[in-house]
């Protein structure tokens, strides 16, 4: 496996862990992280020997979101100089959230702790989602004038319905791993300390299954549930890129960086 700056890839038999491994910052989406998970993805995908696949994070978060202090490089802003939304969903995100949904084996995604923002959108491309019980998540983009990306949109409410979703991608409250395999947003949350060794038995299960099977059942999913998935995605950029434009989206990001509750003024 390749070495990146800010992802790390642990082979176990058929089984390789993509670890998200920038732990200070909890796991935050920067413009190197995006490069370096884009690149893991499709090494991993790629691979033959690799049978099954689990993404976890480093630290004590599986991701805290985009990093808002690492909002794209001098070639990723708009004329009036906001974020390039669409260009950072598109050309970076996009690849990393379909090469997980549409790889021919199975993925688990192991939330160790916090999954917010677009790491709740990772967590949830996953087929298996085991959390521990202290873990929780969150879609925090409304708490910063900004919408649903990541193909949460889709994810979320394939999941739980529209009402529960509703309620997260407006409300942008926490929800405890406990709730959320009440309402079948993941599938098992466990207690913290049999964590690990659950996940090690699942995905050394699937290692070992029938590697075909798994991904004829994912194709059947997939094309029941998230045959408009591109297209949501592309709807998403084009929004979010709307929501970066407004002043909501600048008072969110400096309340968030002054560590203070944010005034939003509608517009």
């Amino acid at each position: 496996m390749s070495d990146w700056e800010t992802i790390t890839v642990h082979r176990r038999g058929h089984a390789a862990t993509i670890e998200l491994n920038r732990p200070a910052s909890m796991n935050a989406w920067n413009r190197q992280f995006g490069l370096d998970l884009r690149a893991a993805v499709e090494e991993v995908a790629a691979d033959d020997d690799v049978r099954a696949v689990c993404v976890t994070g480093a630290g004590r978060a599986f991701s805290s979101g985009a990093d808002l202090r690492d909002m794209g490089s001098k070639d990723e802003v708009t004329p009036n100089g906001r974020p390039d939304v669409h260009k950072i969903l598109t050309e970076r995100y996009h690849p990393i959230i379909t090469g997980l949904r549409t790889m021919p084996k199975p993925v688990v995604a192991a939330v160790n702790g916090p999954a917010v923002g677009i790491g709740l959108s990772l967590a949830l491309a996953a087929d298996f989602v085991i959390a521990r019980e202290s873990a929780y998540f969150l879609l925090a983009f409304v708490n910063i004038g900004l919408a649903p990306d990541g193909g949460s949109s889709l994810f979320v409410p394939e999941r739980v319905g529209f009402t529960r979703a509703a309620e997260m991608a407006m409300l942008g409250e926490r929800v405890g791993a406990v709730q959320a395999a009440e309402w079948g947003l993941i599938n098992r949350a466990v207690p913290d300390d049999a964590f690990d060794a659950q996940v090690e038995a699942l995905v050394d299960r699937l290692a070992a299954g029938p590697t075909a099977s798994y991904a004829g059942s994912k194709r059947q999913l997939n094309a029941w549930l998230f045959e408009r998935m591109d297209g949501q995605l592309e709807l998403e950029a084009r929004i979010q890129r709307e929501m970066a434009a407004s002043d909501d989206f600048v008072e969110g990001v400096t309340a968030f960086v002054e560590k203070r509750r944010a005034n939003f003024g509608g517009r």
